[in-house]
Parts: C-alpha cells; structure tokens; sequence
C-alpha cells in the first residue's frame, strides 16, 4: 500500500497496523490472543471499565528495571574508570509519592526543583539528604525549608542565591552542600526549548564568570562546594553535546582544583527515548560506557582525578513506561490539498478525536513532539489509513498524535492507546476548559492500583472562592 502523501517522511505505512514497536512501548506491554492491548497482564479495556478515560497507565516493573539498570551501567562504568556515581531521578518528569519510593527502593536519589516536589519527596519518606533542590528562582521559603530539612545538595543557579543559601545554613546551624550550575554554551541537537545551556537562557552562571562565582562560594563558612553542574537539555540522542560540556567543564574543574576540592561533577540528564518507531536513542549501557570514557579521557588530558559522576536521568526512566488510554468520541476525513495542482492533488486525512488532549499532553501542542496510536481494545485487518488524533479543547492545535497509521476501521467507542507519555504529561497536565486532570495507575503481574486520582468537577469548583460568597 503507498504512503498517504500527507504523511511525514519519516513515517513508513505499517505492515501491521496493530502492532508494537519494542522501543517505544513499555517491557510488559503486549496484545493478547484476542487482540487487545494488555499491560503487565491486564487488559486496556478492563482497566477503563475500573478507571475511566483518559487514564495513564503505568508498567511498574518496567519503571522499576529502567531505575535499577541506570544505576548498574553507571555504577559499573564509573568503577572501571576509577570513580563512582551518584544517580538523581529528576522528578520534574514524573514525581508521586509511589514513584518516590520506587526509587528509593532502586537506590537512587531524587532531583527536586519545586517545594511542592519537595513536599512530594519527603511525604514519600525519603531521606533529605538523597535529595537535590534545582531552580532558577528558589524562593526564600523554598531554599530555608530545604536547608531545614538536611538536603542534601542545592543547585546555586545565580549570585543572589549564594548569600540566600548561606544566610538560611548559619540560621539552621548547618554547613550546606551545593553545586554550581554553569551555562557551558553547549548547543545539544534539541528543540530549542529544550536546550538548556545556550548562551541566551535563563539557567546557570556563565563559564567564563565561573571560577570568580566560586571564590564567593567559597568565602562562606556555611557553604559547601561539591562541584560543577551542567545540563545542555532533553530528548538528545547522542553523547556529542555531552562530552563538549564534559571537556569544558573541567577546563574549569582542574582550575578549581588548585585552591580547593572540587569532589563531584554533575552532567545532568536530558537522554532522550524513542516515541516512534524511527527514534534511535542510545541503549542506556551504551551511553554509560560512552560517558565513563568521556570523563576518563577528559580527566586524563587535564591531569586529574576522575570526580564522582552524578547524573539525573528523568525522562529514560519514567517515559517509555506509560501509555494514555483514550476513547473515540468523533471521525471526520477531511480531503488535503497538496502539491502545486491543488485542483488534482488531494488525499484524505482522518482526524480522530479523543476524550483527552493537550491538558493531558501538551507535548505535541508545545514542542511539536511526535507520538504514536494504536487501537487497544481490538485488533483489525483493515488497511492502515493515515490519522491526526486530535483532542477535545477548543484549539486547533490541541493535537496528541501528528501522524501515524491506524486500521482504517477505526470507530467511536474504540480504545486508543499513546505510548511513552511517562514523562512530562501528567506533571505538565491542566485544567484547560475545566477538564479534571485523568488518575495515574499502576499495573504489575496482573494487579492495578491507584497512584493518583481523578480530579473531579467539585475537586475544581471547591477551589472557587466565588461559591463561599453565593
């Protein structure tokens, strides 16, 4: 069958339209003999009779494997190269009270950039001092409850903040460790964005204002400098921006090091995941035998010891753990023009509208990001037809999927399920024309649980101050 001409390049007509592509769908993900999507055993369609649509269905074993073999390839490589890791979980991608404790329980530590992620971290239990506080503008209550806490790091990303922090350890009687964020100018192949460590942004201090910014670090009894942090942005595919930002860095390291400690050095995370079927990502043992050497090498070149290595991968973990269940609500194939006869070329693009949208994933509204779709409740034999899965808000840019191929006997009523929607969904989720944001469940050998609850219509009305005053 030829590919629709309104189809993206990238995008191939499947030859099965029902089929899962491993890298995109979650380890326990499968169809059953019948045909219907089942994660870690339990059918899509008896999860929205229990649950409802749209619903974030969450694989836990898969989470909890992606947490565990991240910190093993980190420490493992670290190790061979003479140092060690220290893992962060940046909680921005997806942070629960459960999700904190799964990684705790995997042995990582958790990346915070928010009080109410804090108070997200520390209702889960989790000891303060396994916890990182990030952010460009910490508020003051922010930065003393953190320190009054015992946390464990704190980013600096500005000069104002290194009396703020300093000023909040002498009243709490503590000597706080903290890091230093650094702009490295490093351009990573990224949306813009989601490039963080350009010249004209607002994170971090500027390299070459560095080592002056540390001097005052340094000046303050309450303070404790552990090293340098950089972050270049998310969804990046290969280990080119890391080792420029890794070479950089420690021009700047091993100039430190000659007036003091300098015990770590952060390269943040930002590893990008596979969303269709033609993202390559790097293979997480891949990327941690690339960045150890990356390290090793640079160290050896300038002559220092390897530092311990953190890193705060979000995104590889949580992501490619989730899939969106939608239902159909409504079908309309709308005729294209194309081409430079737009009296003879025409094709038909069917829009298939769902129950959810961009207040559930404002990825494809925000960044243009790509996804895929399938049907879950069934299979089908029916030919693939190019579909634009829009959602319900009054937007024309309210749309989950771009493009991708479903059977074209797609109906109102079917399931739909969107992969790797783990990250950055659900914690970029909103009330947009007052739809409750959908619950978070969890599925494992053939149990489901509730991680979050749907937010109802009095959940967003008792918020309303004007119905006190009625």
């Amino acid at each position: 069958m030829p590919a629709n001409p309104l189809a993206p390049s990238w995008l191939s007509v499947p030859l099965d339209a029902n089929a899962l592509v491993d890298t995109v769908w979650s380890q326990n993900a499968a169809r059953s003999a019948a045909g219907e999507l089942t994660v870690a055993g339990v059918p899509a369609s008896a999860l929205v009779a229990t649950y409802g649509t749209p619903l974030y269905v969450v694989d836990e074993a898969d989470v909890r494997a992606r947490a565990v073999g991240i910190r093993d390839a980190f420490d493992r490589e670290l190790t061979r190269v003479g140092s060690s890791a220290k893992i962060y979980y940046a909680g921005k991608a997806f942070l629960s009270v459960e999700i904190a404790r799964w990684m705790r329980d995997a042995g990582l530590n958790i990346d915070v950039c928010s009080g109410g992620e804090l108070a997200v971290a520390l209702a889960a239990g989790i000891d303060p001092a396994k916890l990182g506080l990030h952010g460009n503008n910490k508020s003051l209550a922010e930065i003393d409850r953190a320190v009054g806490v015992g946390i464990g790091a704190i980013v600096l990303d500005s000069i104002i903040e290194i009396e703020r922090v300093a000023d909040a350890a002498s009243r709490h009687g503590r000597v706080q460790p903290v890091r230093l964020r650094i702009n490295s100018g490093v351009h990573a192949s990224t949306h813009e964005y989601l490039a963080t460590a350009r010249e004209d942004q607002k994170f971090g201090i500027p390299l070459a204002d560095a080592a002056a910014v540390v001097a005052r670090i340094r000046a303050y009894d309450s303070l404790e400098f552990l090293g340098l942090h950089s972050h270049i942005g998310s969804q990046i595919f290969e280990a080119d921006g890391f080792a420029e930002a890794a070479r950089r860095l420690f021009t700047l390291h091993a100039e430190l090091l000659a007036t003091g400690p300098v015990p770590e050095l952060n390269l943040g995370g930002g590893f990008g995941i596979a969303y269709t079927s033609v993202d390559q990502a790097l293979p997480i043992n891949e990327l941690a035998v690339k960045l150890a050497d990356i390290v090793a090498d640079t160290a050896a070149e300038f002559g220092v010891p390897v530092p311990v290595i953190a890193i705060e991968p979000g995104r590889a973990i949580v992501g490619p753990s989730t899939v969106t269940l939608y239902e159909v609500g409504t079908i309309k194939d709308v005729v294209v023009s194309y081409g430079d006869d737009a009296a003879a070329d025409a094709a038909v693009r069917k829009y298939v509208s769902i129950d959810g949208g961009m207040s559930d994933n404002i990825r494809p509204s925000l960044y243009g990001a790509d996804y895929s779709v399938r049907i879950a409740n069934r299979s089908s034999s029916a030919e693939p037809a190019l579909v634009r899965v829009a959602g319900k808000h009054c937007e024309s840019g309210d749309i989950v999927v771009h493009a991708d191929y479903l059977p074209s006997d797609v109906t109102p009523g079917d399931l739909l399920a969107v992969p790797a929607t783990g990250a950055y969904c659900w914690s970029m989720a909103s009330n947009y024309n007052y739809l409750g944001r959908p619950p978070v469940i969890a599925v494992r050998d053939g149990e489901a649980r509730l991680l979050v609850r749907r937010e109802t219509e009095e959940d967003l009305l008792r918020r309303d101050a004007g119905l006190d005053a009625s």
